[in-house]
């Protein structure tokens, strides 16, 4: 397992060509965002819920998309993560606002869930950058451990689509457990990820 005693912070040098940034799943991210904004949009001002799982499968699946073709085109950037990331955050924060007007029950658990995943993921998503990686789903070069818990197919189900899914079934007191849970489990992983960046100042 590579940890970050062997694995050091970047380098200027290795952050001088984060790009292309003109790329197809960077194509394919601006138009899964824009469908998603859009249709997310219109289902918080006419409450539709039809609209609002049309918005959810359009940042779900697009998601899926842009990360397959930049796999298979051999175009997987740290540009391209960082422009992944933001839009991610702009997906969920138009999705969750509709969700909780349509569904005002869903408030406590969504704002908790909004929070952590656009406070604490959002942090924990930028940390690749610090390091010599082209994206999170590469932190197992820095901490397996980390990246086993944020980054691996379960933990991104568990993520996002746990939460919505909970909130969908109207099983609130249980997407806020979720959210709970995973929330500690960012907390835990962003102290990790701060060790090991102190972790050269101490052995210097």
């Amino acid at each position: 397992m590579t940890t970050i005693e062997h694995l050091q912070p970047a380098p200027a040098t290795a952050l001088q060509n984060p790009g292309p940034f003109l790329t197809v799943p960077n194509a394919v991210t601006l138009v899964r965002t824009l469908a998603a904004v859009v249709l997310g949009m219109i289902a918080l001002v006419r409450q539709d819920a039809t609209l609002l799982v049309a918005a959810y499968s359009c940042y779900w699946l697009g998601d899926m998309l842009d990360g397959w073709s930049a796999r298979r085109l051999g175009q997987e950037t740290r540009a391209g993560a960082v422009f992944d990331i933001i839009c991610d955050r702009a997906c969920t924060a138009i999705a969750c606002a509709a969700l909780v007007v349509i569904v005002p029950d869903a408030l406590v658990a969504a704002v908790a869930f909004l929070l952590s995943f656009m406070v604490l993921d959002t942090m924990l998503s930028l940390a690749f950058l610090c390091w010599p990686v082209l994206s999170p789903n590469y932190f197992h070069r820095v901490d397996r451990r980390v990246w086993l818990l944020n980054w691996s197919p379960a933990a991104k189900a568990l993520n996002t689509a746990g939460v919505v899914g909970a909130l969908a079934l109207g099983q609130y007191a249980v997407a806020l457990a979720v959210t709970l849970v995973v929330g500690g489990i960012k907390v835990w992983s962003l102290v990790r990820v701060a060790r090991l960046l102190d972790a050269p100042a101490r052995l210097s």
